[in-house]
Formats: structure tokens, C-alpha cells, sequence
């Protein structure tokens, strides 16, 4: 798409990495006109993982939260509207209403809305201490109740509530973790992995209950005092944080006749139904290769990626998003490193013991790697992602022998195609 007029400023919607990662790409990219980034909460951008890690245990402060501090967007005329939210999209105006009532005008438009949390949809969700963990903000609303808590059941046995989980064991407090499906982690991981967490985090004190589902959440008073099952399990509870996944903010996209599909559609250059508009980050779905059709990634390393692409869309440089995805998780001391998928494999080796704590599983499917999980193995997962990228013949046996090092059959590849991000 032909670069926008510089007479607007191009509006981002989102003060998230995705948001911040096109502001900073499009300054990148020579865009000379102004740029204007709207947030609904009252941060600047910020990191998220740390949330659930880091700075819920106490580790890491505030002040190491920001991606960026307000300085680098005043170097960069980006101006930010912070604990504002946009209420709607104009695309015949070309322009965008927020919440206090002032009106904005664009050049080009950037949707990096994210998602919010699932809710329960139990009686006895809204007592109070029964929270889920997305934002900053929730986060500080958990720490200020966990020295008077001491019993602690996360609802969700997905990476939120496991790091969770582990941050809240190494404070000390009794933890459960209730899953409603049949192991940990389902939805991305094989269940030789899912295993291995559950040994994992009942080696360190944590009860899980898979196959649980949530009946209720009792109480008295407005706040909480147990969460009960279906089968009837009640658990004690000081405090209850909730992390069933989470839902993509699409309200504005689809109020604006806007194309989605479990999040607002994107083609491979981040681009709308609206070729003015692009969008990315947990909100969009994408084509996406190496997953056989589209998803929609909530991953720092899709935000970002995707986010470069948005930017060079908008400015006027044709770039494509197909990066290999790959994502990551800190847990005690094991730490999962996950490149590709391992989604619709029909086989996969094992490398190395996890009887030792680093090993990895690489997946195959039809003779082909599609993927690798790796634990304290992080040497594996750069090797798979560069394997990946290039598209390199790997075989299972290779994949399997210790006495092989993968390295040397990485190095042999060529780099990823130029037009990839």
C-alpha cells in the first residue's frame, strides 16, 4: 500500500508491545509525519511476562516494567494518551472518538488492542481476592493481598497459572492449581511435557487437580473462602487468581465493519479488511505456515515481529510476517524454550534426559520437523529455530543422536529468506 499523507498523524490504538513496536518502526521505517499512540490503561507501554514472575514474587520492580521510558517517545515526536480508551473507529472520517469525547483524525491506523481475561462465569467470581493476573494493575491488586494470604488456589493449568504457581511456592504460600481439562498445559503442549510439569510442581509442594472443573467460589462478607468443584472438592482459599486464557478485544474492529476470526483478520503484511488499517499483536489473526492455516499468537515474539511489519506496511514498504514462531516459559528453574509446534505431529524423539532437567522433544510430521521443545536445553532451541527458519532437512534419528551436533547441520543452512521479519 502507497504510504499515507503526512497531513494526519497515523493513530495507534494500544499502548502494548505490539503498539510500541510500530511506533518505534515507523520512525525506523523514515515516517516523518506525526505519530499518536492511545492507551487504556495508565502506563506506557510495559512488559508483561515479568507479571506473572518476577515482579509478582517481589524480584523485579516497577521501574523495570516500562518498555521504553517517556523520554524515548518525546525524542521521537510519538505522542502518547495514556488511561484513555477509544470508544470508536470512523473509517469513512478517518478518524477515532475516545472516552473523554475528543476526536482524532489519522493518516493510517494501527489496531494493537490485545485481549482481556476470560472470566469464570461462576457465582462468587466478583468477591473480593478472587483476581485474574493480565495487567500491571492486577498484578499490584494480588501483592497487596498475598502477606495476609496464605492458602492460594490458581484457577487455569496454563503457563499464567503454573509461573504463577511457582512464583507464589518460593513466597512460601500453599498453592493448588485446578486445570478442567486432563493435564497441564493442554492446548500447546504434548502430554510427555505435561507430565513433566505436574512432577515438577508437585515435587515443590503444589496440589494439582486435573479434570477440575470450578462449580462455584464460596464465600461471606464479599470475599472469598474456598473454591468448589463440580464433583463436589472444596478448597480453602485466601486468595484465588484466575488464568483461563483470555479473550482478543475485537469490540472496536468488528463495530467498524472490520473482518475477524477468533481476533481482527490480517493478511500476511499485517493488513485489515481495510488496507488503511493494520493491526497486530494478540488481537490479530494471521496466515500462518508453519501452523497450516491461520492463528493468533500471544507471544512477545509475535508482537513484535508482527508489530515491524505493521509499521513498514503503513509506511509503504512491502514485508512479510513469517517468522518461525517461538515462545518461552520460566518455571522454578526449568526453563521451556518453544520453537514451531508441535500440533498435528506423528512423531517425536527425545533428546537428552529429563531426569537431569535439560532435554528437549523435537516434533515431526511426515518426516519433517515442525517444531521442538526444549528445557534447560537452550542450545536445542537455537539450533531448531535456525533449522526451521531455513527449512532444513532434519531427521528423526539425527534429532536423536546425542552424538550428532545439530549445530553443525544449522550452520550448513543458508539464511532466511531477505523478507522475512
Amino acid at each position: 500500500m502507497a504510504p499515507p499523507a503526512a497531513a494526519d498523524p497515523i493513530v495507534i490504538v494500544g499502548a502494548s508491545l505490539a503498539g510500541a513496536t510500530i511506533a518505534d518502526g515507523l520512525r525506523r521505517e523514515k515516517w516523518q509525519g506525526d505519530i499518536l499512540m492511545i492507551g487504556a490503561e495508565p502506563e506506557l507501554p510495559y512488559h508483561r511476562p515479568p507479571l506473572s514472575k518476577e515482579f509478582l514474587s517481589g524480584k523485579l520492580g516497577a521501574d523495570r516494567l516500562p518498555i521504553r521510558d517517556a523520554s524515548f517517545y518525546a525524542e521521537r515526536r510519538i505522542e502518547t494518551i495514556v488511561g484513555r480508551r477509544v470508544v470508536a473507529i470512523d473509517r469513512e472520517a478517518r478518524e477515532v472518538a475516545i472516552d473523554d469525547g475528543g476526536r482524532y483524525r489519522f493518516a493510517g491506523l494501527a489496531l494493537a488492542v490485545g485481549a482481556r481475561p476470560r472470566r469464570l462465569g461462576v457465582a462468587g467470581e466478583d468477591f473480593a481476592g478472587v483476581l485474574p493476573l493480565r495487567s500491571v494493575a492486577d498484578c499490584r491488586a494480588i501483592r497487596t493481598r498475598l502477606d495476609a494470604a496464605r492458602r492460594v488456589v490458581v484457577i487455569g493449568g496454563g503457563f499464567i497459572g503454573l509461573e504463577c504457581a511457582a512464583s507464589l511456592r518460593g513466597l512460601g504460600k500453599e498453592v493448588a492449581v485446578l486445570e478442567g481439562r486432563e493435564r497441564l498445559m493442554p492446548r500447546v503442549l504434548p502430554p510427555i511435557l505435561s507430565a513433566f510439569y505436574q512432577r515438577l510442581h508437585e515435587g515443590r509442594g503444589v496440589r494439582i487437580l486435573c479434570n477440575a472443573s470450578v462449580r462455584e467460589i464460596a464465600g461471606s462478607n464479599g470475599a472469598v473462602e474456598a473454591v468448589v468443584c463440580a464433583d463436589g472438592t472444596s478448597l480453602p482459599a485466601d486468595l484465588v487468581i484466575v488464568g483461563v486464557g483470555v479473550q482478543p478485544n475485537v469490540e472496536l474492529a468488528q463495530a467498524c465493519g472490520l473482518a475477524c476470526d477468533n481476533g481482527i483478520s490480517v493478511d500476511e503484511r499485517a493488513r485489515t479488511s481495510d488496507p488503511g488499517i493494520v493491526a497486530a499483536g494478540d488481537c490479530a489473526s494471521h496466515p500462518n505456515r508453519h501452523f497450516g492455516g491461520r492463528v493468533r499468537l500471544e507471544s512477545v515474539q509475535n508482537a513484535t515481529d508482527q508489530g515491524r511489519v505493521a509499521a513498514a506496511t503503513l509506511a509503504g514498504r512491502d514485508s512479510v510476517h513469517d517468522s518461525v514462531p517461538w515462545f518461552w516459559s520460566d518455571q522454578y528453574d526449568a526453563k521451556l524454550q518453544m520453537v514451531g509446534t508441535s500440533a498435528g505431529h506423528d512423531r517425536h524423539v527425545q533428546r537428552g534426559d529429563p531426569a537431569g532437567g535439560k532435554f528437549s522433544i523435537f516434533y515431526f510430521k511426515e518426516g519433517r520437523l515442525i517444531g521442538a521443545d526444549s528445557i534447560g536445553a537452550p542450545l536445542d532451541h537455537l539450533t531448531a529455530r535456525k533449522l526451521l527458519a531455513a527449512g532444513a532437512p532434519l531427521t528423526p534419528e539425527q534429532a536423536g543422536d546425542l552424538g550428532i551436533d545439530l549445530r553443525d547441520l544449522a550452520a550448513t543452512q543458508p539464511p532466511p529468506a531477505a523478507h522475512r521479519v
